[in-house]
């Protein structure tokens, strides 16, 4: 057992029956969809919503019933990965493309739990490229920004070399900043920013993180 296996089979004690249940997106996530999907396959009643048309092919695969975020009012509880998680647990998601239905489905929820192997606990975010999703109409615009402030954004490509698509029909800028020292004012900075959607500092958003660790034990960070 891994980081990520040990992760996201712990996670899969904090769901109840009858619960509505955002499923993450990630590779991490996959665990917790493996061992959600083993309950449900024995009559464990819950009803998932996706982050992602990964995690619906996934869910579908495994029969695990399915609803999108505009047919449930509120959400039970949400399980996503991150690609990394500060001391006060505040996180950089998108590095699989989802960060805006992830963000969405965290906002909708009243719980929130991120699932990680140790490798993605810092000190201090930034190390990982923080994603930024634009309107492909402005992308231009929106690099040539953040380039002149010094955030030496790139255009994600697909394998094909051309712009990658989420599944909203955006693009993504990844910032390479080495070090965040102030994510706040960095968030309000991207959230104001016209041509931008959505970007991957998620702050505030999660009560507690499960690190799993190579040997198969887990450590559980609260807020």
């Amino acid at each position: 057992m891994n980081g990520k296996q040990a992760a996201g089979q712990k996670a899969i004690e904090e769901i109840r029956e009858g619960q509505i249940i955002g499923l993450g997106t990630g590779s991490t996530v996959y665990y917790f969809l493996e061992a959600l999907a083993t309950k449900v396959a024995d009559g464990f009643n819950v009803i998932g919503v996706a982050t992602s048309q990964k995690t619906i092919k996934l869910a579908n695969e495994w029969k695990i019933p399915m609803r999108t975020l505009s047919e449930v009012e509120k959400i039970d509880i949400t399980i996503d990965g991150a690609d990394e998680v500060d001391p006060q647990l505040n996180g950089i998601k998108g590095g699989g493309g989802a960060l805006l239905y992830e963000k969405l489905v965290a906002k909708s929820s009243s719980r929130c739990i991120w699932i990680v192997d140790s490798a993605k606990t810092k000190k201090q975010l930034g190390a990982f490229p923080l994603p930024v999703e634009v309107i492909p109409f402005g992308w231009k615009y929106v690099r040539n920004y953040l380039s002149e402030k010094g955030y030496a954004p790139t255009l994600r490509l697909d394998t094909d070399g051309h712009p990658y698509v989420t599944d909203a029909s955006h693009y993504i800028l990844d910032l390479h900043l080495n070090t965040i020292v102030n994510p706040e004012a960095l968030a309000n900075e991207l959230d104001h920013l016209t041509g931008v959607v959505e970007h991957g500092l998620f702050l505030g958003l999660t009560e507690k993180v499960i690190v799993g660790y190579p040997d198969g034990h887990t450590e559980t960070l609260n807020q």
